[in-house]
């Protein structure tokens, strides 16, 4: 058994503050940076007039249907170089750590680390361990391994129809399952798989690009006994998944939500909360509104109110905590944490400031009232 990677230790977010100008460049990013009110106008201000022309509808209409087309593109030329794996994960979402305790799952005191998105267009600085399978399953897995490698929609259909029924899919037998949606390269799935050794864990992960899920399942590090990555379009309410209702402990949706148009995202959150047992939760962290990548924008790029598309085609929406509240509660789930995170990212070498403003929840599936 590979014996676990060590994850350098994070100073929880709160403690570098910059109580003295004269320090500005002394760190790379300062913590919970407060905005004056003009800074707040002066970024409300560039919102107007950057979404004061919005894109005709027939241009809209054309980035809706291409919009697999652009994030096939957009791996293929990056693959998986243009994002650093998110060891930071198990600071922000101990729920997915190898030690977890089922009490933090109703604690609502985790702070942000010190780290730095390495995303998006550079703004930012940027085993066997687990149980077998029953032989039903393993049998399955033996199906999967036999087909073409790339889990289409298609075959994963085939695999719900034949075994759910059953109770028999691809990590039936686990105790832990973790579900990553909008999976990308696996910059979220690898640190889980090789830093996460409970032996129940099973993890699986999906993405709109079939790009991407190659790059994942083609991966030195991937394990079909403890991870299935698979094709899936979540805007298709009829796109299944791999598993059944109430049987996920947790989903992550790490700057994913935000790329969906934004009338089919009551939708995606209804189906989602589905899929998770009751205490279950879903852990995002996304862009909040004003962010730095909204501001840049230019006329013509806005899609709609803080809908915007780059310049590779595919496009972003930028969030306020109240939104994401109402998209969670309306789909029956109980807030934990809703938190924004302002960071004052620097570039020591250009004498570069850099605002960034992302949101972090955690929502929970209520459990079944006691009898």
């Amino acid at each position: 058994m590979a014996a676990p990677r060590e994850m350098p230790e994070r100073r929880p977010f709160g403690r570098r503050f910059l109580t003295d100008p004269a320090r500005l460049f002394q760190h790379n990013a300062w913590d919970n940076v407060e905005w004056s009110e003009e800074q707040e106008a002066s970024a409300r201000s560039k919102v107007q007039e950057n979404s004061s022309q919005l894109l005709p509808q027939d241009k809209q209409e054309e980035y809706e249907v291409n919009a697999k087309r652009y994030w096939d593109d957009f791996y293929k030329i990056h693959e998986n170089g243009f994002f650093k794996d998110r060891h930071w994960l198990f600071t922000e979402f101990p729920e997915l750590a190898p030690n977890r305790n089922p009490s933090q799952n109703g604690d609502s005191a985790h702070k942000f680390s010190n780290k730095e998105e390495c995303n998006n267009g550079g703004l930012g600085s940027c085993e066997n361990g687990h149980c077998s399978l029953e032989t039903r399953a393993e049998n399955q897995l033996n199906v999967i391994k036999s087909t073409p490698k790339i889990c289409t929609e298609e075959l994963v259909a085939q695999y719900s129809e034949l075994n759910q029924s059953d109770g028999d899919y691809p990590g039936s037998s686990a105790s832990y399952r973790i579900l990553e949606v909008g999976c990308g390269a696996g910059n979220t799935v690898f640190p889980i798989l090789q830093t996460n050794n409970d032996p129940g864990l099973f993890v699986y992960c999906c993405d709109f690009s079939t790009t991407a899920v190659d790059l994942v399942q083609n991966n030195a590090e991937y394990d079909s006994s403890r991870c299935f990555a698979f094709v899936h379009d979540l805007c298709n309410d009829q796109s299944p998944f791999p598993m059944p209702d109430e049987s996920l402990d947790i989903v992550i949706l790490i700057f994913v939500l935000s790329a969906i148009l934004p009338e089919k995202m009551q939708c995606i959150v209804n189906r989602l909360s589905r899929l998770l047992k009751p205490g279950g939760m879903i852990l995002l962290r996304d862009y909040g509104r004003y962010d730095l990548a909204q501001l840049r924008f230019k006329k013509g790029q806005c899609l709609s109110d803080n809908f915007y598309v780059r310049g590779d085609g595919t496009r972003v929406y930028f969030f306020t905590q109240d939104e994401l509240n109402d998209l969670f509660t309306t789909a029956g789930l109980e807030k934990i944490q809703n938190l924004v995170d302002r960071r004052l990212q620097v570039n020591r070498g250009k004498q570069m400031t850099m605002y960034r403003v992302w949101i972090q929840c955690k929502y929970r599936k209520p459990t079944a009232p006691q009898l």
